[in-house]
């Protein structure tokens, strides 16, 4: 089972690169992040098209919104809420297969790492501390599952370009980390592709758009994971980051996708 996910940053405006994208790796499940539509303009009828018959979609104007897309049954869902808000970050499917997959998209957090000055990295924190409490008290670790999602939060040294320069940007300050290996721990999460690429290589999954040359200047983070339960933890026989996918054309998103193959 080949399973995807992705911050596309507008799906109806980079349509043609999600079709790209399942012309060449032909995922059994996507997940998308930032699809930024409502459910009624969601591009369904050109997935169904390619056989992504089985849909969870959860989508609001302009901002955020979570999908999952399959090719597999699909047995029931879920739409869980963070912080008081219906904001459209967090969805999650029963695959017939008995799995469990949990989409998430995580506050970005804003520019300044201080939560009593920056209302969005304190909401980004209070989200980070629900979601640790929330999976002890709701499911327990020998449940297979799969959590996948732009978690906007890069957390080893090698997961950023500069270790020391980005220790006071958010995405890499000291207690979103802490937070984010608190949520991982409360379930005993397993790094799918840290499974592949030792924690002393760099990976990145964003560039900024900010860059001139985002490719030669390689100043990127890995703000987009998949992380398993220990019971699928060796199941687990493959990944890709698509890094080329950063300069697909037109109009590239500033994520890119990630993969990984499990045999089910």
């Amino acid at each position: 089972m080949r399973v995807c996910t992705w911050n596309i940053n507008s799906v109806r405006l980079r349509l043609p690169l999600l079709l790209r994208l399942i012309e060449e790796e032909a995922p059994d499940v996507i997940c998308l992040q930032e699809t930024k539509t409502v459910n009624d303009t969601f591009p369904l009828a050109e997935l169904r098209d390619r056989g992504y018959v089985h849909t969870v979609i959860r989508g609001m104007k302009s901002y955020n919104g979570v999908a999952i897309l399959s090719r597999l049954p699909l047995d029931g869902h879920e739409v869980v809420h963070w912080c008081g808000r219906e904001d459209c970050r967090h969805v999650a499917a029963r695959l017939a297969n008995g799995i469990e997959l949990h989409n998430l998209y995580i506050p970005a957090g804003g520019d300044i790492p201080d939560p009593a000055v920056n209302d969005k990295f304190a909401h980004k924190l209070q989200f980070l501390d629900e979601l640790r409490d929330w999976w002890p008290a709701n499911r327990k670790a020998d449940r297979p599952m799969i959590l996948v999602g732009d978690l906007n939060i890069a957390p080893l040294e090698n997961d950023v370009w500069s270790h020391k320069q980005l220790l006071d940007v958010v995405s890499h300050t000291p207690i979103e980390v802490e937070k984010l290996t608190a949520v991982q721990d409360s379930l005993s999460w397993v790094d799918a592709v840290r499974r592949f690429i030792p924690e002393t290589e760099k990976l990145y999954t964003w560039w900024s758009y900010r860059a001139a040359d985002w490719d030669v200047s390689d100043r990127g983070r890995r703000l987009d994971h998949v992380w398993v339960t220990p019971p699928l933890a060796g199941a687990l026989r493959g990944f890709k980051v698509r890094r080329d996918a950063r300069g697909w054309e037109p109009k590239p998103s500033d994520h890119v996708p990630v993969l990984v193959d499990l045999e089910i």
